[in-house]
């Protein structure tokens, strides 16, 4: 529709693995990190921009703060919807939060943030060029 801004989220499933769960049968607290993560290159290639594009581009976007809030556990064998949604980008730096939720029932598990610093593949502070910005805003 024109005129409509895109979308600034995008959705993934990921199936809880017996590998992401702890001796309790839940899904171990730090793989929402991970779901998180993969939520984030799901986001950008979807707006065709991967992470492997990013770095030959010469950046990377090291995390910077993480946050997680868990409301009920996953378990083995839960079909996850993970929601990753770009909330700022800047030159310097990008914010993304995550709501993971139970596929089948709608059920929000967890909600979750990352701050991310643009640098060049050296570590140090890169300002992203507009098309950079607007490749992340999927312009």
């Amino acid at each position: 529709m024109e005129g409509t801004a895109p979308p600034r989220s995008q959705d993934f499933n990921i199936r809880v693995t017996y590998r992401d769960t702890d001796q309790m049968g839940v899904v171990y607290y730090a793989n929402y990190l991970v779901y998180m993560e993969s939520g984030r290159a799901e986001y950008m290639r979807a707006r065709g921009w991967t992470y492997r594009d990013m770095e030959k581009d010469g950046y990377v976007l090291p995390v910077l703060h993480a946050e997680c809030t868990y409301k009920t556990p996953a378990h083995y064998d839960d079909l996850l919807r993970v929601r990753a949604i770009l909330e700022t980008v800047t030159r310097v730096q990008v914010v993304f939060r995550y709501e993971i939720s139970r596929e089948e029932t709608g059920e929000l598990l967890a909600t979750g943030m990352t701050r991310h610093a643009f640098v060049g593949l050296d570590m140090k502070l890169k300002r992203a060029t507009p098309e950079v910005v607007a490749r992340l805003l999927g312009e």
